[in-house]
C-alpha cells in the first residue's frame, strides 16, 4: 500500500526512535529500517541522521515529513469519500485520554465502537491531562477525553459527564472511624498525590489550598492505580475519582469518608483542536460519546459521600 512507507516514516519521526516505532506498528525493527532506506533511495536523499543515542531529521527529512503528513491526510480523505458512497465508516481515529478515563472508561467505549465499525483503524494515547491537551493542540490526536479544567483558546471543549471526587483512607487510619470530617481533621495528614499535569492533582491542590490544609508530608505517584494501592497499603490519604476505587470499596479494601461542605465534583470533557480536519470516523465516534450509556448514566457508588 502506498501509504505504508509514509506511515512508518512519520511514526519514526514522532517517536524519535526506530524500536518504539516498530513496536507501535507491530513490525520488526529491520523492517522499519528497510522501509526508511527504500524511501531515501527513491528520493535520492538522506532523510534521517541517527546514532545509538540520537535521531534527527535532515533538511530533506524536514521537507518530506511535512509533505508525508499532508499526503496521508489526503489519502485518508479519499478513502473516506469513496467509502461514503456505500455508507461504510473507515479511516483512522487517534483518541487520547487522561489516565482515569483511559484506564477505567475508554476501553468500554472503544470496544463497542470497534465492533460496530471494524474498518476504522484506532490508535490511543493515555497520559495526564496536560500532556494529552498538548498532543491535541499539536494535531497528533483527533480528539481526547480529559478530566479537570483545560484552558486553551485553540481547543473546542465540550463537557461529557460529571465525575465525583472522594476522599479515601486506609481502613486502619484514625480518620476511618469518623462518619464525617472537616478541614480541621485533614490538617497535618500524609497525602498521596498524582504528578503535576494530572487533572486529579490539580483538583487536590486546589482543595488543599482553598481549605487552608497543612500537608505534613506528601508522596507523588504517577497513576491512579499506584495512588489507590498506596492508600490500601497505609501510606496516606488521597482524593481520587470514584471510578477508580469501585471494586476496592465494594471489597472493603479501603474506606471513603464524607467531607463536610459541597459535593466534590469535576467534569470529564471532550477536547478537539479548532483547526483539525474532521473525518466521518471522528464525527461518528463523537456522536456515540454523547449517547453512550456509560457516560450518560449517573456515576455513583451508592455513597452519600459529601454532606451539605
Amino acid at each position: 500500500m502506498v501509504a505504508d512507507p509514509l506511515k512508518i516514516f512519520i511514526k519514526v519521526v514522532e517517536q524519535k526512535n526506530f524500536s518504539r516505532a516498530a513496536e507501535e506498528l507491530y513490525l520488526s525493527q529491520p523492517s522499519v529500517s528497510l522501509q526508511i532506506r527504500n524511501l531515501e533511495t527513491e528520493l535520492g536523499a538522506k532523510l534521517i541522521n541517527r546514532s545509538p543515542k540520537h535521531l534527527e531529521l535532515t533538511q530533506s527529512g524536514e521537507i518530506f515529513y511535512g509533505y508525508a503528513k499532508n499526503i496521508l491526510l489526503l489519502y485518508d480523505k479519499a478513502k473516506e469519500e469513496i467509502n461514503q458512497l456505500s455508507n461504510v465508516v473507515t479511516g483512522g481515529l487517534k483518541v487520547g485520554a487522561s489516565n482515569t478515563i483511559g484506564e477505567y472508561i475508554l476501553p468500554f467505549i472503544l470496544t463497542g465502537f470497534a465492533a460496530q465499525f471494524p474498518n476504522v483503524e484506532i490508535e490511543t494515547l493515555i497520559a495526564n491531562t496536560e500532556e494529552i491537551s498538548q498532543e491535541v493542540r499539536a494535531n497528533h490526536l483527533d480528539l481526547a477525553l480529559v478530566e479537570g479544567e483545560v484552558n486553551h483558546s485553540d481547543l473546542v471543549i465540550r463537557p461529557l459527564m460529571e465525575d465525583e471526587i472522594i476522599l479515601v483512607v486506609p481502613n486502619q487510619h484514625p480518620l476511618a472511624r469518623l462518619p464525617i470530617v472537616t478541614s480541621d481533621h485533614l490538617q497535618d495528614q500524609v497525602w498521596i498525590l498524582r504528578e503535576g499535569g494530572s487533572g486529579t492533582r490539580a483538583f487536590s491542590d486546589k482543595l488543599i489550598k482553598d481549605r487552608g490544609i497543612h500537608v505534613r508530608k506528601s508522596y507523588i505517584l504517577g497513576s491512579g492505580q499506584a495512588v489507590k494501592q498506596a492508600v490500601i497499603a497505609g501510606l496516606g490519604i488521597a482524593l481520587v475519582s470514584s471510578w477508580i476505587v469501585r471494586k476496592e470499596l465494594k471489597a472493603g479494601e479501603l474506606t471513603t469518608i464524607r467531607i463536610k461542605g459541597k459535593k466534590l465534583t469535576r467534569f470529564f470533557s471532550l477536547i478537539k483542536s479548532k483547526n483539525h480536519e474532521h473525518s466521518k470516523a471522528i464525527e461518528v465516534f463523537t456522536e456515540q460519546l454523547f449517547t453512550h450509556e456509560l457516560l450518560t448514566s449517573t456515576n455513583t457508588l451508592g455513597i452519600k459521600g459529601i454532606e451539605d
